[in-house]
């Protein structure tokens, strides 16, 4: 995919930025407690099972940076952006 497409998907998933060069978009969550943020990051497994498509996940006590890339064409897919659209659906 390239730059001038990814910018456009980005349009539908605005919490999100492109990284690693345009490889890769990512978003920080950021929650009260930690409960909260394992109980986003355990859906967010839910998603991933299910979309059998699994981001990098860096959690703290109270934030989960989410990073998608699709490792199979080292860069980024639509399938990146659907997954992301999914993630931000868990907090509408």
């Amino acid at each position: 995919m390239s730059l001038e497409e990814a910018r456009a998907l980005l349009q539908e998933i605005p919490h999100w930025e492109i990284v690693d060069d345009g490889q890769a978009i990512r978003r920080i969550f950021t929650f009260s407690d930690h409960y909260e943020v394992m109980a986003f990051v355990n859906a967010i497994a839910w998603i991933s099972h299910r979309e059998n498509h699994h981001p990098v996940l860096t959690v703290g006590y109270s934030r989960c940076e989410v990073v998608y890339t699709t490792h199979a064409v080292e860069g980024l897919t639509e399938n990146d952006f659907i997954c992301a659209a999914k993630v931000d659906a868990l907090l509408e």
